[in-house]
């Protein structure tokens, strides 16, 4: 691959994107600092000058993509749609669209072993981006008597498992095209169902009601 070249000092960002195409094709431990170096376009010594060594490079990609994240799940919350389950399931079809269109990023964030408490920056970025989802959550269950309301964030929880699952078995990659239903379905279906056994929304309640 030839290299690239890069302005006078964006440096840090082409490593950033030299490391997701390489996340991309080889994996989060695939790849060597000497091939990020050499897609940007330089030295490998001039990794060095901002970067430590490869987890802290795969670090600054998963910061930026909780950034990312964050703010797409915010934006697909906040028009999701007139009703408290269409904003809630406006962000399950956003997680799944991040993934399919980040791949790098949605696998330095969740596949490579870094702890969001690596940093203090990508904890408040991870933090942020769950709690976009909790206020959802929360929104949800606002009419249930608050005595009897399953905790938002145990159930965003578990709705964020769901969407995490659906991405990995029929979203991403090559098993993708073995589920028969499309992905937003399944993950929708899943999200109705799971939320209907907690008495969150009634038994005949349909999608994006």
């Amino acid at each position: 691959m030839p290299k690239r070249g890069y302005h006078h000092g964006n440096l840090r960002q082409a490593l950033v994107e030299a490391a997701l195409e390489l996340i991309e094709a080889k994996g989060p431990t695939g790849f060597t600092l000497s091939e990020a170096a050499s897609r940007a376009g330089v030295t490998p010594a001039a990794v060095y000058r901002h970067f430590a060594g490869r987890e802290d490079l795969i670090t600054e990609a998963a910061l930026q993509g909780y950034e990312m994240f964050g703010a797409l799940m915010k934006h697909a919350y906040n028009g999701g749609g007139p009703s408290a389950l269409a904003a809630f399931e406006a962000t399950g079809r956003a997680y799944l669209a991040f993934a399919r269109k980040h791949p790098g990023h949605y696998i330095a964030m969740f596949e490579s072993g870094i702890s969001i408490n690596r940093t203090p920056e990508l904890a408040a970025a991870a933090l942020a981006a769950r709690r976009v989802h909790e206020a959802a959550a929360e929104q949800l269950c606002q009419h249930i008597p608050a005595a009897q309301r399953p905790p938002a964030a145990m159930f965003s929880a578990h709705i964020w498992a769901l969407s995490h699952g659906v991405v990995e078995l029929f979203a991403r990659g090559a098993p993708g095209a073995a589920s028969p239903f499309a992905p937003e379905d399944l993950l929708e279906s899943g999200i109705g169902i799971y939320l209907r056994g907690l008495g969150l929304i009634p038994q005949d309640q349909g999608r994006g009601a």
